[in-house]
């Protein structure tokens, strides 16, 4: 983040709004449209099938956490030997997924918090403009993590370690695993590709209709 917007922030409590990225500001899961995009430039990884294979099923059945299993399949980056310029060619093809409706709301003090790489979504905030990118730091040589993964409980604790007790007054995300963030927030909105619903609203929808399919 930018330290002195930060600074300001953190002294005057400035409210801002705050965004996870994929599949709420961004049309898919950036990671895994990187990957493709870097299977179709070194068709090599293709050969990690298996262990990416692995990955998933050990995560599904509980053998190790998301974080192994991202580990595991972030393990791809070593067979890219340009990780700065796959990147700045892979935003140049998949900016446009940035979703209409965020562009049209977009302020300077956006805060983006995410579990994507940091190193990967860097590039696009950059572009963008937005100063504010809280992520995973993950090795971009080799897939491990230098932190935490930053996602649910995780990111409001991030949050609070960058902006201190700023005020955020919109929040906008994907998944409900995002409640902590929503429940920090004053208003709090989840994003359906480009439907975006008030949070309780969708919290009591989906309890509906958890109850009807178990009647």
């Amino acid at each position: 983040p930018n330290p002195l917007s930060t600074a300001i922030k953190r002294v005057y409590n400035i409210p801002m709004n705050a965004f996870d990225f994929d599949k709420t500001i961004y049309r898919n899961d950036s990671s895994v449209d990187f990957l493709l995009y870097c299977i179709k430039r070194k068709p090599i990884i293709l050969l990690l099938g298996p262990k990416f294979l692995l990955a998933y099923l050990g995560y599904k059945l509980k053998v190790w956490d998301k974080t192994k299993m991202k580990e595991m399949i972030y393990s791809y980056y070593r067979l890219v030997p340009d990780m700065e310029g796959y990147l700045g060619d892979f935003w140049d093809k998949n900016a446009c997924k940035i979703k209409d409706w965020y562009l049209k709301m977009q302020r300077s003090d956006d805060v983006i918090i995410s579990a994507s790489p940091h190193f990967q979504l860097k590039v696009i905030c950059e572009r963008l403009g937005i100063k504010h990118l809280i992520a995973s730091e993950v090795d971009s040589a080799t897939g491990k993590y230098f932190s935490p993964n930053n996602l649910a409980e995780q990111k409001p604790l991030r949050f609070r370690e960058v902006f201190g007790e700023c005020t955020i007054e919109e929040f906008y995300s994907d998944s409900l695993s995002d409640e902590p963030m929503a429940l920090i927030s004053q208003r709090a909105y989840v994003v359906k590709g480009d439907k975006i619903i008030k949070w309780e609203d969708y919290r009591k929808e989906k309890r509906v209709n958890t109850n009807k399919s178990t009647h």
